[in-house]
C-alpha cells in the first residue's frame, strides 16, 4: 500500500501542475492505516487527478489488500496558513 500511494505522489509531482498539495500520511501506531490529503487548483484538476491511469493502477493494487473501503472526504478551506 505504502509503496501504491507513492506511486501515485511520483506520478502528481511529474504530472499534475493544477495539484496545489499532495500529502501521504501512514499512521504511527497501526502502520496499516494511510491517509492522504489532496489540494488541488479546482475540481477540473481534482476530476483529472481521480480519473488518472495512476490512480486506477492504485486502487487495483488497493483492492487486493484492503481491509475496508477507501473512506473519501471532500470539503472546502476555510483557512489556510502560508509559511
Amino acid at each position: 500500500m505504502r509503496q501504491a500511494l507513492l506511486d501515485v505522489a511520483d506520478h502528481v509531482r511529474a504530472n499534475e501542475p493544477s495539484t496545489v498539495g499532495y500529502y501521504v500520511s501512514q499512521d504511527g501506531s497501526d502502520p496499516c492505516v494511510f491517509a492522504t490529503y489532496e489540494r488541488y487548483l479546482d475540481q477540473a484538476a481534482m476530476d483529472r487527478h481521480n480519473n488518472s491511469q495512476a490512480v486506477a493502477r492504485f486502487f487495483e493494487v488497493a483492492k487486493a489488500i484492503l481491509d475496508g473501503d477507501v473512506i473519501l472526504m471532500s470539503g472546502n478551506e476555510i483557512f489556510e496558513r502560508q509559511a
